[in-house]
């Protein structure tokens, strides 16, 4: 079992997005989404190919580091600033499987990276290529639809 949708967009989703100084509806149900299609929602936190509720895999994680967030100081110390202070030295990709909060920054910052014109809140077709395009490039649409539909639509209406 994973988090109730409401709980992640409430205490995990929108302050990070708050604090990154991001704040959009369409963001936060793009997360919602993507974390319901990638991990269930985080019932699944390891699946071989990524960690965390967004599946983000290793590689990803350090290329967004190495051509992103490098090139912008004062945004990647505020990403890192969401990090733990003495694990993420040891184990920094650790910090997507155990911090909710950091691993949903960096899913903001692969999102934004890829510079893409996010849809209304309520396109759940035009979220879906979007999540396609950032976190699962061999996805259907379908997959993040189904997702949304059973992790999400009945439980975030309390958001």
């Amino acid at each position: 079992m994973g988090i109730a949708a409401c709980d992640l967009r409430q205490h995990v989703i929108r302050p990070t997005l708050l604090y990154l100084q991001r704040p959009s509806s369409t963001a936060e149900s793009l997360l919602l989404g993507a974390a319901a299609c990638q991990s269930a929602l985080g019932a699944a936190l390891d699946d071989g190919t990524g960690r965390g509720l967004y599946c983000i895999s290793d590689e990803r994680h350090q290329q967004l580091w190495d051509q992103h967030l490098a090139r912008d100081p004062e945004l990647a110390s505020q990403v890192r600033g969401l990090a733990s202070q003495h694990a993420f030295l040891a184990s920094p990709h650790l910090e997507l499987t155990v911090n909710l909060r950091y691993a949903t920054a960096i899913a903001w910052m692969l999102v934004e990276s890829s510079v893409l014109v996010l849809p209304a809140a309520d396109d759940l077709v035009g979220m879906a290529m979007i999540w396609r395009q950032v976190f699962q490039p061999d996805g259907s649409p379908r997959d993040f639809i189904d997702a949304w539909q059973r992790h999400v639509a009945n439980l975030s209406q309390a958001a």
